[in-house]
């Protein structure tokens, strides 16, 4: 696991850690790792969603005790397991819950170097169809070698095409950069 200058350095890396080891260290549920990473997709998927849920995660005038009764009460209708749901609860008595989609992001990080995999964040015009998905993963397996895992976002103003991020290596095939770097040559 990386830990200087890497995903410890941040505070959200640190709490993505801190499930991750709990994950990871739970005897009674050997695929804990599983459940939570897919109870995290579940909490980004309601994050990207409801307003209201990313709202409660957000406001600072929201008591801890309020928060936290939110955040549990969402829990059990997005179902999910009982050591994401304690840690949304553990997030909203520090007030960290704005720092969920960050957290989500490091822990798939470290979900996915657990099993050998790298991630690739993935950002397109539109969402992608499963058929995209898989066929995007094969050439990127091809490129990397090792398995990759995808975050995948959508971001309307793309335009179209994909922005793809592994690491350090950042690959924009976006419309709105190819017509952006379009705009910057006619202007000599």
């Amino acid at each position: 696991m990386e830990t200087s200058g890497g995903i410890q350095a941040s505070l959200s890396g640190r709490y993505a850690t801190a499930l991750f080891e709990l994950a990871r260290d739970d005897a009674a549920n050997p695929r804990a790792i599983d459940a939570v990473e897919a109870s995290l997709g579940r909490v980004r998927a309601a994050l990207d969603q409801s307003a209201d849920f990313a709202a409660l995660t957000t406001n600072p005038l929201l008591s801890r005790i309020n928060a936290g009764k939110g955040v549990a009460a969402a829990a059990d209708v997005i179902d999910v397991d009982g050591t994401t749901k304690k840690f949304l609860g553990v997030l909203a008595q520090n007030r960290r819950l704005a720092e969920l989609p960050a957290i989500i992001r490091s822990f798939r990080a470290l979900a996915a170097n657990h099993r050998g995999e790298t991630t690739a964040e993935i950002v397109s015009a539109h969402p992608l169809t499963d058929d995209q998905v898989d066929a995007l993963k094969d050439q990127l397996r091809a490129r990397v070698g090792r398995d990759v895992a995808v975050d995948l976002s959508v971001d309307p103003s793309l335009l179209g095409g994909l922005v793809v991020k592994i690491g350090s290596q950042m690959i924009d095939s976006s419309i709105k950069t190819r017509l952006n770097t379009l705009a910057h040559a006619m202007k000599g």
